[in-house]
């Protein structure tokens, strides 16, 4: 679960310093800031799955989870001769373990990491990584670039062994390189050293961390009166939300099952799915069938009450298949995965945007979920706080910030919520001035009919 994520110099962020809980909400006004906290996440994951160890940052293409242009394109003020700074604090399930392959000496444990890097653009455009580190409980691994020379060192601090050293190897050595791909220690890190082999579980921790990210934009696919599956099964709902019927389907292939709680019966998916679309009022039933003896097309069928006819999904409301892949993905990726979440509320009735955050709610219990969800809808935040004051929801599990702009960069502002869900620190103009509008309706027409009885 991510924990905590500092950036320095990151499009309109000069300075961020976001916590982060198992539900982390993004709220504020167009253009402050939120989406590009979710870009470097996807910048991250995108640069783990690249396949080019030389590349120090993948800023994507038409295809890719995030499009950045380049390093100007992303630096603050677009000023290259800043530095590129990022801090990622992430905790896992299980504890990690780095031994000296020398001796069997433990080196480091902990199931809290922290990744640290800083990268800069030479004068000739070439993107290179000043320093980079790796924390693991309190030690922590560093490599750093020699000052005035070529190379880069390799540090360690506080390792649990107190005698442990890395060990150079013996023979002529070239001056060490740099980080590949912005975060992996450098293959030769193993002849220079007799006992750094274990260094690679690190970097391959922070892989991890990026493979179980999972993004869906607000953007999102039109419902198709047919699907064609291939029979594969996807990682997930796809960033539009295209892959959803694929993971529906791939999940029923494969006979999977998903926990509700204890003393409560297993569902598959579709079960699911089905389950909240009815418990959200969108419709009554939702059913997957093969179309004819073709085992590669698909339709969605739906009844939008018990006594009304089965039609398909093009011919119900345009908020069902908006909120399907939403749905299907908080239970479809594995647990303990991360969602990043781009307005799930757009095309949704009040009422359907307020429940959202009991199926948010849902994953999160069950599933160890962590959601970390870009929004502007007032009727999800209220349904969150109303869940902390019924209980259902312990405060610290949920961290809310608003985001603005002031003049040249972004600001982040954290929203204290107690134990009861009652929010200590409303920003001003947090949904805008509800407020104001009423007041200022009420004067309005209070002034017309002053001047027709006057009439």
């Amino acid at each position: 679960m991510l924990k905590h994520l500092r950036l320095e110099n990151f499009k309109s962020w000069q300075r961020l310093d976001l916590k982060m809980a198992p539900f982390t909400g993004l709220f504020g006004t167009n253009s402050s800031g939120k989406s590009a906290i979710l870009q470097y996440l996807l910048l991250l994951k995108q640069t783990t799955k690249a396949t080019d160890r030389k590349l120090v940052m993948d800023f994507g293409g038409a295809h890719s989870y995030v499009a950045l242009g380049g390093f100007r394109d992303v630096i603050f003020g677009h000023d290259t001769s800043l530095p590129l700074g990022a801090e990622i604090v992430w905790s896992r399930k299980d504890e990690l373990v780095l031994k000296n392959p020398l001796d069997g000496g433990e080196v480091a444990r902990g199931n809290t990491l922290t990744f640290r890097h800083t990268v800069r653009q030479s004068d000739k455009g070439l993107l290179t990584v000043e320093n980079m580190s790796y924390q693991l409980g309190p030690t922590a691994f560093y490599l750093k670039k020699k000052e005035g020379k070529k190379g880069y060192q390799l540090l360690t601090e506080n390792p649990l062994d107190k005698k442990f050293r890395f060990k150079t190897s013996k023979g002529r050595k070239w001056p060490l390189p740099g980080p590949e791909k912005g975060y992996l220690f450098p293959n030769e890190i193993n002849f220079y050293y007799q006992n750094a082999g274990f260094l690679h579980e690190l970097p391959h921790a922070l892989g991890q961390l990026a493979e179980g990210i999972h993004y869906l934009g607000p953007l999102r696919e039109w419902p198709h009166r047919q699907y064609a599956w291939s029979g594969q099964e996807p990682g997930d709902v796809g960033k539009r939300g295209e892959l959803a019927i694929a993971a529906l389907l791939g999940a029923r292939k494969k006979g999977r099952y998903i926990s509700r709680g204890r003393g409560q019966k297993k569902q598959t998916l579709e079960e699911r799915v089905a389950t909240w679309l009815k418990e959200l009022g969108l419709i009554h039933s939702f059913r997957l069938l093969q179309i004819g003896e073709r085992e590669d097309l698909f339709e969605v069928r739906v009844k939008k009450t018990a006594s009304s006819a089965e039609v398909l999904l093009t011919e119900v409301g345009f908020g069902v298949s908006q909120i399907l892949p939403v749905l299907t993905l908080c239970y479809f990726v594995p647990e303990g995965s991360v969602l990043l979440l781009e307005q799930p509320e757009i095309h949704l009735h009040p009422s359907v945007q307020a429940g959202l955050a009991d199926v948010f709610i849902d994953a999160i219990k069950f599933r160890k979920i962590q959601i970390v969800l870009e929004s502007h809808s007032e009727y999800l935040l209220t349904r969150l706080l109303r869940r902390i004051g019924e209980g259902q929801l312990p405060s610290d599990q949920i961290a809310l910030h608003f985001c603005e702009f002031d003049a040249s960069h972004s600001l982040l502002r954290n929203i204290q919520v107690d134990d009861y869900g009652f929010v200590q620190n409303w920003p001003s103009g947090f949904f805008g001035d509800s407020f104001g509008e009423m007041t200022a309706h009420q004067k309005a027409a209070l002034k017309r009919k002053l001047e027709n009885s006057v009439a």
